[in-house]
């Protein structure tokens, strides 16, 4: 699972049947089915729509992309989350973060041994409680996000909802590339042993990403120096 979690950020496309060839090539003996299964537990599928593909509950009601041809120019224009699996060196977890597109800003974050839906309503909850709210918040459309356990809080707010496509995960490129930085910087070079230690890890890892690592896409400076000045403020 540590390997394929690794390949998937260099090759988000792969779906089972590519990763199962990739593994093989790499020497592993698996089969098509049990990689199913490890990426299905893993909540990963590759980004091109296709047989593997997996579906939002029926039951949910799914929202409208918003964003398409939208130009990001403001603070509190748009958040976004996502959740990604956590390999440790004794089984794993799973990371859900809260971001601002404009500012790269992460106002809020979870980790959970389950993939329900209750760490990613904390998260949301947190970032509102702290910062406020935005015009639009978007997500995938994954069980966690159109359960309306989750949709409540935003609708109550007041905040418009947009869903990607199915298979566009480029749609939410920016927390795409939060998880690649947290990953190859954090996670994957600390092998964290339990829970409790990746917790702390990256209770200390946000803060540095936030206000002091810079970001070239932000002509150099912090993800809190732009979120700010931008006229963001911290509410609690």
């Amino acid at each position: 699972m540590r390997l394929i979690d690794e390949q998937y950020m260099r090759r988000p496309e792969y779906g089972s049947p590519r990763m199962t060839d990739w593994l093989k090539d790499k020497g592993h003996t698996v089969n098509h089915k049990r990689v199913a299964r490890f990426m299905q537990l893993m909540g990963i599928q590759a980004i091109t729509p296709g047989p593997h593909t997996s579906k939002p509950s029926p039951e949910h009601k799914i929202y409208p992309y918003l964003l398409r041809n939208v130009d990001i120019e403001r603070v509190d224009q748009v958040w976004s989350t996502d959740i990604t699996y956590v390999p440790m060196r004794y089984g794993f977890m799973y990371l859900v973060a809260v971001i601002d597109w404009y500012s790269r800003y992460v106002l809020a974050w979870e980790l959970s041994n389950t993939l329900d839906s209750n760490f990613c309503v904390l998260a949301v909850e947190k970032a509102l409680r702290q910062y406020g709210k935005p015009e639009i918040f978007n997500t995938d459309q994954g069980s966690q996000f159109t359960s309306e356990k989750f949709t409540k809080v935003l609708l109550d707010k007041e905040i418009s909802i947009s869903m990607d496509g199915r298979g566009r995960a480029l749609d939410n490129v920016f927390i795409e590339r939060l998880w690649w930085t947290v990953k190859y910087e954090e996670i994957y070079p600390k092998a964290y042993a339990q829970g409790k230690y990746l917790y702390e890890g990256l209770g200390d890892y946000f803060p540095y990403y936030n206000d002091e690592r810079k970001h070239s896409a932000l002509d150099k400076r912090t993800p809190s120096e732009v979120f700010f000045k931008g006229g963001a403020k911290q509410i609690s």
